[in-house]
């Protein structure tokens, strides 16, 4: 047995008792794999399976993967059978899943040679879990968290798909691929998900590249990004980083960076639109992130090229001063880049090589590489240090660049440090700089070869942050001190100047270090005599100390904590010498003033109690003399004993003494003594605050001498004090812990330590004891205030000596759960041997606490303080065996936050600080305590758990909540004892009991609901709990206690009802266990060679199946039991109506999908049909939907071969969209199945996307009619649920009654189809077929005729459920119904209103959803008759076209037909008047166009095209086109008469088309692009210019299209075709539009950026371009091309280059006309000549120059500027503009003026100076 374990925890070695952990571990695993393997080849899936799979968890938590790899893979496939069980229940489904996710986290331990898994099992459970067809009826109840584990399981088994995995999973989603459908978002769901992308390079063509063109392709192409988009990105990530250098991304580059680009959806000019479906589907940016860094690297350095470029363009977004909704991507993006980037180096430098394929030498990254990505992302994370989000993304950002290049990263941090440590007025930027600083402590300190001086700014740092301790700033304060003490952690503080005169072999550096070092004493004492300062302004004022009850506020709290952490981390890494004057400074303090004992007293305590820790032999030898001197004086004289306020001097010195002894207990062993003369004076002081001081005093003494812990925390094995001349702790500056020479000092208990605490208790705890005891017995008179005071003295012995007492003792609760596996908890040694020769307090303090609180309950119940007392040492009688889980909890937290703060993530192997690694160490030995009992339930367990719910149910609302904590967290720790404690708990609610207080009425509620996180009694899995708790919760409706007339007691049943609701998961009631799980742990059984586990006898396996099928019909006959408890509780007289709507709520949730529910059930749901009550209403019909889809009869399926049909043979690839294979599915009005022979030889495909994309391996469509369920059954044929249904449904004056109150209104205005309804009517329909129409005919016509909301809405819902109810009906049947339903739908949809049009349009599209629609032809050609008839107005048209559009949608791609008719009809009425019909039709046509897409291998397609379209409007907009003059809007809204001209036609049309644009800009696949370019240059000349809501209609279309098209993704062939219409439009003699072309240029270039950079014609045209705009001679298209010009310099898309700079210094040279002065008067109106727009066209140039970089000062700028000042006097506008550019210059380089200063030359500040006027400014 001795194969090597896959990967251990290393630290349970580090323990003092690891050498024990071996055997322990071994003999764990055998009992682990032993009854696991037994459980389940017994069929016993729980509780024995679940059992041991939790041990297993538990094995892992403890040991690691500590087993074989054989066992490892064993234990994978075990448990992947169990998961993909087909009936598991879904809770245990989740626990194995969870485990199964643990075993398979750490993919570098297995191959794919060690393990394959099968991946159809998991797409199997997805589909019936994610895809359920019955959990939105009612039928199954999954948890919230099941998406989420169901897909983490999925990506852990991902890597070890079979190698054909790939391809078939293609075959299986391809079909789904319809882009139309919500089948697509599914289908790339699931490639995402599933797709394996690590198969090794020789497989790769069985991998990725079955799919990697076909689906890069598909997102090259697709516009608009549809939901799916996003995971095809996240697909691509993952493929990129699994496979770096086996893909060339480079012909993709442009087109990935400009897609991430658009993805972050930043704000681009002043009056954007923006599609709301770009920021709900915008990619996130993890999966970006992953993408980039792995694309990066290789020979070509595209990716950084375009990197860099991204940056630039969005640099500015990051500055202090903007804020919006984007922010927080970006600043995602900035902290997540540097860390994966450090990841993928890490990968390739230090990481062990596994079975993953290595990246190749070729595409490694280089030092240059990473250099120049640390050069392009540093200027950005400097500038959102300062971010309004806080300085937290940027810290982490900082810490990761600076492990890779320190020499960038830091310098300039530390630049912005020193100033922000002098200023007073900024805090904000002072916390936000140490808060980064902190980030690259451990860099800067180790320093290293790139960045040695590093460590010489340690000193000057830490010097100049003290003042941050300050009591007026509480931010600054905290965040000083996390500053000081890191680092003071990092280095050690030792003066090593005298090193200087010894040596000379140092470096520069080190010499530096040396002087230096001389300051830390200065240092030391400084801090100190801050914090003295500190604690002296925050003692407690006089106002707060009379109210004794006074705590320390929060704020206070965290100072504490800070000060006392930072001090001792300060005196831990200090030298001997530097230790003496800081020890003797806090002596002096404590013992030279007197504190109060609530803040002040606690901080200084605190501080001495850190010197003492640190070294306990000097620090005690000052310490506990002086104190016990105090104490005994001031206690000499008996009458303090009694005195009810006790002397500060001796509260504040038994304060400091309590403290000083939480020390290593040895060196308190020479004091004992002392401590005991001590105890004994102040035990039992009668001032509370004294004795509570004294007991702490017991309590720590006890701790420090039987716990296990490290003694000290240095950052160097040994300490430092070690001669000078034999250690150099320079050298240890930033110096991680060596993990395997920690040599950690243990505290251990000695025995003389044992026996000191022993006495301890024998001394002080024993009396206490026998005192209650006593009392208890009432042989002793006592006070409450003694009762109290004993209580506190055993509390604090209990918790002080927790770890020595065994635990408590007892025999197993046994027969609560029948097992045939051993449910035994195993032991685990936590290094204390027990002594049992001693008495064992635990037991005793459990007897005598027991009678105490009978007898206080008894005599004296108002005593709450002292049941508060006898809660807490309950709880800690159960549970406490050292440390508290909450303490561990948050300590385990704490410390992955300080790990993560300091870690290396470029080096890993576990390179922390030495302090932390003894930390996660302590952690590793506290988890052990914690889990070391396990969780047997015994006797004694047992009759604690009844106190407590004894006090849960007392009189007094604190003691209740106390105890009902602790019970829930000792219902939590102990097996199955839920099941023993129920019973109790519903004794206070049964109806019969006389004697029941509402109190303890209410009690019980509260202990059934439980708390929020722990387990609520009232809902376990499991049906023997629930049978008793559900009909108890109902029933206790009738009893004494209960009154409705209390809120609280309502409010609880609506929680508990709520929380039933919200928890409950469907159980299960098959539990048998498949053949394949047995075989496997068969194997496992034979890995275990053991005595104590033999392989199974065939009679014990018989057992078990017998055993598992009692099981089974056991949780029957209980599920069955249940639903008839339920009815009858209903059907009691006088139960209030509250309790009647829980129970029913109760029965909605026993609906299953695997079992009817019992008929009585069936009779009793579909009678409250028509209930009174409308809650009830809306349950049940919701329940009788779940009710008739358990009833439905399965229809029969048959394989049919497209090929065949069609007559056309498979084709070689894919071919999407209308091929000759499956143009049979298309409407086709010649051939509709009009009689019963074409109907019945008609092949009905009725999922719209089968047949688009490609055709599934094996298509199946439903068998002919004589081979489906018999229809038209007689009463007799029916079962006996259907029975029931069919007599109420017959029945007239039920269906009167039921339509009556379906067609009432709920919430008025706020009702909508309902879909549960049409769910019911569906399923009696699909059932029953017409068996109920007559009933229902004349219903329907009433309905018809009233044109009320709700009446039309519950026809609407009762249509669509015949419509879709009749699928498999004859064809004479359907005949029939449509003979009936076309006249109903005519008058409904003339009748059609206002309220009702959305719900007429929710039924059609209802009806045709998933039909085919050669079924549906009656419908489709009477939607089309004439919809706009104009009977009735237009909007009466509107709805009409709103409702065929609704049809017609759903039908996607197979109605090309009707399509076509549709459009042949909306064309000439494309000039309607009417505004709300003109939105219908924009919006129609992109539904008729929807289909027509250019992606990628798909066909052209049968449905009406695009281009086609647009030519022939184009034809009809010639007139405006050809027009030059301004465009009104000046038709009238009514039809004039005659016949209007063509360019009034024209507006009409083009209005219509703008609503189609606008509509279908955020819908389409693809934009057609080429048509829709044409139509631009007549937007460009309607848009209007200023932001003016009073405009018409046209023009706020025009501009609303503008700025869509304008963000519309380009593909690279089409950038030239714009370009070429706005250089056309640059011409136009239109002001307007010249000036709109620039501000749709603006958005366009920045979403298109890297297309654009790409093409460097394109750039040179838009530069000429904008350049050209400047001279324009209307001054608002001049301002605006300097604005656009500015902006395409600021992202960098343009840069300022020589012939630029020239090209506009030579235009500013132009010489102006000579004014006249009589010509001044008329100078106002003359139009400026050519020269001065050429001067003003230079100046704007210079001025788009300076304003381009707002943030900074490039070197250009200064001698702009002086070029730019000369034109301050020339005539308007350019003086306006040169003002203007100044003053923008001077508001955004004022806050870093000091640094920009540095720009200029003394001349040029002079001339500076006075243009920006007033000098103050900068003062």
């Amino acid at each position: 047995m001795a194969r090597p374990p896959q990967k251990e925890i290393v630290y349970n070695k580090l323990l003092p008792y690891g050498e024990r952990l071996e055997a322990e571990a071994a003999r764990f695993l055998e009992h682990i794999k032993g009854n696991l393997a037994r459980a389940v080849q017994l069929q016993e899936l729980w509780p024995g399976g679940l059992f041991w799979t939790r041990k297993l968890s538990t094995y892992i938590r403890l040991y690691g993967r500590k087993f074989s790899r054989e066992d490892h893979v064993l234990f994978i496939k075990l448990l992947y059978e169990l998961v993909t069980i087909p009936k598991l229940e879904i809770s245990m489904m989740q626990g194995f899943a969870r485990l199964l996710i643990n075993l398979l986290k750490k993919k570098e331990l297995l191959s794919r040679d060690d393990l394959e898994l099968p991946w159809r099992p998991l797409y199997e459970m997805l589909e019936r879990i994610l895809y359920s067809k019955t959990e939105h009826l009612g039928l199954n109840w999954f948890p919230n968290s099941v998406e989420s584990v169901l897909k983490t399981l999925v990506k852990s088994c991902r890597p070890y798909f079979p190698e054909d995995a790939t391809a078939e999973m293609l075959d299986e989603w391809r079909p789904l691929m319809c882009p139309f459908d919500v089948t697509m978002q599914k289908a790339i769901t699931y490639f995402e998900l599933f797709l394996p992308t690590t198969l090794p390079p020789e497989l790769h063509h069985k991998g990725f590249k079955l799919w990697f063109d076909e689906f890069i392709g598909l997102w090259v192409s697709v516009q608009n990004l549809p939901q799916w988009e996003g995971h095809l990105v996240n697909l691509f990530a993952r493929l990129a980083t699994d496979n770096i250098g086996y893909i060339d991304w480079d012909p993709y580059v442009p087109k990935i960076f400009t897609r991430i680009l658009r993805s972050l959806n930043l704000p681009v000019g002043s009056n954007q639109v923006v599609v709301p479906r770009f920021l709900t589907n915008a990619y996130d940016v993890g999966h970006a992130v992953m993408w980039i860094t792995a694309m990066m690297g290789g020979p070509s350095k595209l990716v950084q090229k375009h990197l860099s470029g991204l940056f630039n363009s969005i640099a500015s977004f990051y500055h202090p001063s903007n804020n919006g909704r984007w922010l927080n991507k970006l600043m995602k993006l900035l902290q997540r880049l540097p860390s994966s980037v450090v990841r993928r180096l890490h990968r390739e430098r230090y990481k062990k090589a596994t079975w993953l394929t290595p990246v190749p030498e070729s595409h490694k990254l280089t030092d240059q590489d990473v250099t120049d990505f640390v050069q392009c992302i540093i200027q950005p994370v400097l500038l959102a240090m300062f971010s309004k989000t806080g300085s937290l993304e940027a810290a982490q950002a900082l810490q990761n660049l600076a492990l890779m290049r320190p020499e960038l990263v830091i310098p300039p941090v530390l630049e912005k440090t020193y100033p922000a440590l002098e200023t007073l007025t900024e805090p904000h930027q002072l916390t936000a700089t140490l808060s980064c600083v902190i980030g690259v402590a451990r860099s800067l300190v180790s320093g290293g070869k790139w960045f040695p001086e590093g460590p010489t700014h340690m000193l000057p740092l830490l010097m100049r942050a003290l003042p941050g301790v300050d009591p007026n700033d509480f931010s600054k304060c905290m965040i000083t001190f996390q500053f000081i003490a890191t680092f003071s952690t990092l280095v050690p503080l030792v003066d090593c100047s005298s090193v200087l005169q010894e040596r000379d072999d140092l470096s520069e550096v080190e010499r530096e270090l040396c002087s230096a070092s001389a300051e830390f004493e200065d240092f030391v004492l400084q801090f100190m005599d801050r914090c003295f300062g500190l604690i002296e302004s925050s003692t407690l004022e006089q106002t707060r100390e009379e109210t004794e009850t006074e705590k320390m506020t929060h704020l206070e709290s965290l100072v504490e904590l800070g000060l006392s952490s930072t001090f001792s981390t300060i005196l831990t890494q200090c030298s001997k010498d530097i230790f003496k004057v800081a020890l003797e400074k806090v002596f002096n303090f404590a013992v030279s003033n007197i504190f109060e004992t609530r803040v002040a007293g606690r901080m200084v305590a605190d501080m001495c109690r850190a010197a003492v820790k640190c070294r306990p032999e000097e620090s005690l030898k000052l310490f506990v003399p002086h104190c016990c001197n105090v104490i005994t004086h001031l206690t000499g004289n008996d009458d303090v004993l009694h005195d009810e306020e006790l002397d500060k001097e001796l509260l504040w010195n038994l304060q400091l003494l309590s403290e000083i002894t939480r020390v290593d207990g040895k060196k308190l062993l020479l004091y004992r003594e002392q401590f005991g003369k001590i105890l004994q004076r102040t035990l039992h002081l009668t001032c509370k605050q004294g004795y509570i001081l004294s007991c702490n005093l017991l309590h720590h003494l006890l701790r420090s001498a039987t716990l296990i812990y490290p003694t000290e925390y240095c950052s160097v094995p040994g300490g430092f004090d070690k001669p000078l001349s034999e250690y150099f702790p320079i050298k240890d500056w930033g110096k991680p812990g060596d993990l395997w020479n920690l040599d950690i000092q243990w505290h251990v208990p000695s025995p003389e330590e044992i026996n000191f605490a022993f006495y301890l208790l024998d001394t002080f705890l024993q009396p206490e004891l026998t005192r209650l005891e006593q009392y208890a017995l009432g042989e002793l008179e006592m006070s409450r205030d003694d009762v109290q005071q004993c209580l506190a003295i055993v509390h604090n012995c209990l918790i002080g000596s927790g770890n020595i007492l065994p635990p408590l003792k007892g025999e197993r609760v046994a027969h609560l759960v029948p097992s045939l596996v051993s449910l035994e908890e195993t032991k685990l040694y936590t290094g204390v041997e027990y002594d049992l020769s001693r008495e064992n307090y635990r037991e005793k303090i459990a007897r005598v606490t027991r009678k105490l609180l009978r007898y206080i309950l008894d005599n004296s119940e108002d005593d709450t303080k002292s049941l508060f007392l006898i809660i807490k040492i309950i709880s800690d009688v159960l549970q406490f065996q050292g440390s508290h889980k909450h303490e561990f909890d948050s300590r385990w937290k704490s410390f992955n936050l300080v790990k993560k703060s300091m870690e290396n993530r470029l080096q890993g192997k576990k390179q922390h600080i030495r302090a932390l690694l003894i930390d996660r160490v302590m952690l590793q030995h506290e988890l052990r305590t914690l889990t070391m009992e396990g969780c047997e339930y015994k006797t004694s367990h047992q009759e604690m758990i009844r106190d407590l719910l004894c006090l849960s149910t007392s009189s007094y609302g604190q003691v209740r909540s106390k105890a009902q904590q602790a019970f829930f967290t000792a219902l939590g720790t102990y097996n199955f004892c839920c099941r023993d404690i129920i019973p109790l708990v519903l004794e206070f609610l049964r109806p019969d009991r006389q004697d029941v207080t509402q109190k303890q009425f209410k009690g019980a509620l509260y202990c059934l609901l439980g708390n929020h996180s722990g387990v609520c009694l009232a809902n376990l899995h499991d049906w023997d709990c629930i049978a008793q708790t559900w009909p108890a919760i109902v029933s206790s409706g009738l009893s004494k206690a209960m009154s409705l007339e209390k809120p609280s007691i309502v409010r609880l049943f609506d929680d508990l009802a709520e929380k039933i609701h919200r928890q409950y998961e469907t159980i299960g009631l098959d539990f048998a266990v498949p053949e394949k799980c047995m075989e496997v742990a068969v194997l496992l059984q034979k890995s275990e060679q053991s005595s104590e586990f033999p392989a199974l006898g065939s009679e014990e396996i018989q057992l078990g199946i017998q055993r598992q099928k009692e099981k089974s019909a056991e949780a029957l006959r209980n599920y069955e039991n249940l639903v008839n408890m339920l009815l009858d509780c209903v059907e009691q007289r006088n139960l209030p109506w509250k309790f009647e709507h829980i129970s029913i709520g109760f029965l909605s949730l026993l609906l299953r999908d695997d079992r009817i529910l019992p008929a009585r059930a069936i009779k009793f749901f579909v009678q409250c049909l028509n209930h009174d009550a409308i809650v009830v209403r809306k349950v049940a019909i919701s329940a009788v939907a779940g009710i008739l889809k358990q009833l439905k009869r399965t229809h029969k399926k048959v394989p049919i071969c497209p090929y065949e049909i069609s007559g056309s043979p498979k084709p070689s690839s894919i071919q999407a969209g209308d091929r000759a294979d499956n143009q049979w599915l298309h409407y086709n009005s010649q051939s509709l199945p009009k009689t019963k022979e074409a109907w019945e030889s008609c092949c009905f495909v009725e999922k719209t996307h089968w047949g688009y994309y490609t055709w599934p391996q094996t298509m199946t469509v439903y068998a002919p009619v004589e081979q489906q369920p018999k229809l038209g059954r007689r009463r007799d044929e029916l079962t006996e649920a259907e029975q029931i249904i069919y007599d109420h449904f017959s029945d007239p004056k039920f269906v009167e009654q039921l339509i009556k109150f379906l067609s009432l209104e709920d919430r008025k205005g706020k009702d909508k189809f309902n879909p549960r309804r049409f769910c019911l009517f569906k399923g009696l329909f699909r059932n029953f077929d017409d068996a109920f129409l007559p009933v229902l005919q004349p219903h329907l016509e009433q309905l018809v005729a009233d044109s009320h909301e709700s009446t039309q809405r519950c026809l609407a819902e009762i249509i669509a459920g015949l419509i879709r109810g009749s699928k498999h009906w004859t064809f004479e049947k359907v005949e029939k119904l449509w003979k009936l339903l076309c006249p109903l739908l005519r008058t409904a949809l003339s009748n059609i209103t206002v309220e009702t049009y959305n719900d007429w349009g929710t039924c059609i599209a209802t009806s045709c959803e998933s039909r085919d629609p050669r079924k549906l032809h009656w419908l489709f050609e009477l939607l089309l008759e004439s919809p706009l008839s104009g009977e009735g107005g237009s909007f009466v048209d509107a709805c009409r076209l709103y409702v065929l559009q609704g049809g017609l949608a759903q039908q996607e791609w197979r109605v090309p037909e009707l399509l076509h008719r549709l459009l042949k009809y909306l064309e000439p009425k494309l000039t309607q008047v009417y505004k709300n019909v003109r939105e219908r039709i924009g919006s129609v046509l992109t539904y008729i166009f929807m289909i027509d897409v250019s992606l990628p291998n798909t066909a052209a397609t049968k449905s009406p095209r695009v281009h086609e379209f647009t030519t022939r409007i184009l034809e009809n907009l010639k007139p405006l086109m050809e027009a030059d003059e301004e465009i009104q809007n000046h038709v009238m809204e009514e039809n004039g008469v005659g016949e209007q001209d063509e360019r009034t036609q024209g507006i009409k049309l083009l209005k219509t088309i703008l609503k189609w644009l606008m509509a279908s800009a955020g819908r389409s696949f693809s934009t057609a692009v080429t048509e829709q370019l044409q139509l631009l240059p007549l937007f460009f000349k309607i848009a209007p210019v200023e932001n003016d809501n009073s405009y018409d209609e046209l023009k706020r279309d025009a501009k609303m299209c503008l700025s869509l098209m304008s963000q519309g993704l380009l593909y690279p062939q089409q950038v030239p075709l714009v370009l070429q219409v706005l250089k056309q439009t640059a011409r136009s003699n239109s002001w307007h539009a010249r000036y709109t072309i620039l501000t749709y240029l603006q958005t366009m270039v920045f979403y298109n950026l890297f297309i654009f950079l790409n093409n460097s014609e394109a750039v040179n045209d838009i530069r000429w371009l904008v350049i050209k705009l400047l001279e324009d001679e209307q001054l608002e298209v001049r301002e605006m091309a300097a604005t656009t010009l500015s902006g395409l310099l600021q992202c960098n898309f343009l840069t300022m280059d020589g012939p630029m700079q020239t090209h506009f210094e030579q235009l500013c040279k132009m010489r102006l006309p000579k004014k006249r002065k009589r010509d001044l008067a008329s100078m106002g109106d003359t139009i400026p000549s050519g020269d001065l727009v050429k001067r003003h066209a230079g100046v704007l140039g210079l001025s788009a120059c300076i304003l381009s970089s707002p943030y900074d000062v490039p070197t250009w700028m200064p001698q702009l500027l002086m070029d730019l000042s000369a034109h301050l006097n020339d005539p308007q506008p350019i003086e306006m503009t040169v003002k203007k550019t100044l003053s923008n210059f001077r508001r955004t380089h004022h806050d870093n003026w000091q640094e920009h200063k540095q720009q200029f030359t003394d001349d040029q500040l002079l001339v500076l100076t006075d243009l920006l006027v007033s000098p103050c400014y900068y003062a």
